[in-house]
């Protein structure tokens, strides 16, 4: 049984807590090992600052892997001796997927990263901070009060604003950083009033406990009670770049380092997300009439809102590579707010299509950052006509990223994207919410023009500037450069990743089957 209070402790007990170090040693590793490589960078001379990334990613690599003994998702700690149910800490089903992904995506970030820190970045500050926003992501789904939940989702927000604003001397990497902390801690101090309302209604940070008192609020309270809900959700849509809070996406993951967009786009998300989840089907189940219909609006105006700015790139225009997976970010947050919104009218169990979608996601994804920044370091401007004729020139590496480009669309071969779409729209369908499902499937056929417009291009004879095609001219013949080897082992383990999920989809989407928590 989790590790709690003693089982035999009487009405005098200690009221010290005990802790279940294993249930806490994934985000644990990735703090301690940050601050190790924080301190050894004052020692590591400026020759072997590369052995800081290898000791990053092997510490991601210890983070991970110590997951394996919670399998079960049994397991709780920190936990009131005077009421054991009531933990801060759940290493739930719920919480070992997202912090698998996490921690999985903040892994492959960092093998994307190790070039960059060779190149550009510092690499004492980038790894403790990239660790220390890993820890915070990988602390949040496990989080089960409110005060953890807060905690931790700043631990995972602050270094990511460093990290957005590393370039040092770049204006575009400096205006992202004000434009994501401006955003985000207005949505911190937004979620911050309404988790003060819904403490001062229900006198309790834990979400089990607010979930029981939010059933029987006394009248006078009652607004008060739906004002803290409300508010606390507009803050996590902030999180997870929901429309109308989603203007600060383009700009920041262009003006970051690309390892680090690549990050925002997958572990942000999940960190928002893991929190929304938590909040509205654990904490707020007595107010799903109010944030149920909240969550079917934002994912309907999410997903058209980044599909239709995604089809309105134009494939000449500097960074578009970057800005239209930032748009396709944004559509993709819609659909995966959808099983979020069909809880509120079913049952828990749709919580799951959320967790797979998500897992699939941060795969795919992950790998198209990779093949853009592989792309960025022969085309700087890195526009989607940069990408036309790179068959030609690396036939292994288009393939892979017309694949990701595929799943992403839902279209064979990428058959997990396909069926992790099924898996949405079918919690929406069983909902009642056939109308949020008719938008998603409008929105599926909108976002298959501007995927399928960049595949194409992967495939198409190159074109040197002396065509005097206006729409070709930008993209010349493509030249072949040695390619760093971390950055094209990040490609091939996101593509043999998605490859074998194709070909066994259940690996993934018996998350959808199953209740998490």
């Amino acid at each position: 049984m989790p590790a709690g209070p003693a089982a035999s402790a009487g009405p005098a007990a200690s009221v010290v807590q005990s802790v279940d170090w294993l249930a806490i040693a994934p985000p644990t590793i990735a703090a301690v090992v940050g601050l190790i490589i924080l301190v050894a960078d004052l020692f590591v001379p400026e020759a072997k600052k590369a052995y800081l990334g290898y000791g990053a990613i092997a510490g991601l690599a210890v983070a991970v892997l110590s997951l394996a003994p919670l399998r079960k998702g049994d397991r709780s700690t920190f936990c009131l001796t005077t009421a054991p149910d009531a933990c801060s800490y759940t290493a739930d089903r719920f919480a070992l997927a997202i912090q698998f992904l996490v921690l999985g995506g903040a892994l492959l970030t960092a093998l994307l990263s190790v070039t960059e820190t060779k190149e550009r970045l510092p690499a004492g500050e980038y790894w403790f901070l990239l660790l220390s926003s890993a820890a915070g992501a990988a602390l949040l789904p496990a989080s089960r009060d409110l005060a953890t939940l807060v905690v931790a989702l700043e631990v995972a927000s602050l270094p990511a604003f460093a990290l957005v604003g590393m370039r040092r001397g770049d204006r575009m990497s400096s205006e992202a950083a004000l434009k994501f902390f401006l955003s985000s801690v207005t949505a911190t101090a937004v979620m911050l009033l309404g988790v003060s309302f819904v403490y001062a209604t229900t006198g309790s940070l834990h979400l089990t406990q607010i979930a029981g008192r939010l059933d029987d609020v006394p009248g006078q309270l009652e607004t008060l009670a739906q004002a803290g809900v409300a508010l606390t959700l507009v803050g996590f849509a902030f999180k997870t770049a929901a429309v109308p809070f989603h203007f600060w996406v383009p700009d920041t993951y262009v003006g970051a380092p690309l390892p680090v967009a690549a990050y925002l786009s997958v572990v942000g998300k999940a960190v928002g997300f893991s929190g929304l989840v938590l909040v509205t089907v654990i904490a707020f189940p007595a107010y799903a009439d109010i944030w149920g219909p909240a969550l079917a609006v934002f994912a309907a105006l999410t997903m058209t809102v980044g599909n239709v700015a995604a089809v309105r790139q134009s494939v000449t225009r500097s960074w578009s590579a970057v800005r239209l997976l930032a748009w396709s970010s944004v559509a993709q947050a819609g659909y995966i707010l959808v099983p979020i919104a069909a809880a509120a009218y079913s049952s828990d169990d749709q919580i799951g299509s959320t967790v797979a979608y998500a897992l699939m996601y941060a795969i795919i994804n992950l790998g198209a950052f990779a093949v853009v920044a592989l792309v960025a370091r022969t085309s700087p401007r890195n526009r989607i006509a940069d990408y036309r004729g790179l068959y030609a020139t690396r036939p292994v590496t288009a393939l892979a990223m017309g694949f990701f480009l595929l799943c992403l669309a839902g279209l064979p071969p990428g058959v997990i994207g396909l069926f992790a779409k099924v898996t949405v729209f079918s919690a929406a369908v069983d909902a009642g919410l056939g109308w949020l499902a008719v938008i998603m499937a409008v929105n599926v056929v909108i976002a298959l023009y501007y995927y399928l417009q960049w595949t194409a291009l992967l495939f198409r004879a190159p074109v040197g500037a002396e065509t005097g095609s206006p729409g070709d001219a930008v993209a010349a013949s493509p030249v072949r450069h040695r390619a760093p080897a971390l950055v094209m082992a990040t490609i091939a383990v996101s593509a043999v990743a998605g490859v074998l999920l194709s070909g066994w989809p259940q690996l993934v989407l018996r998350f959808a089957a199953t209740n998490l928590f």
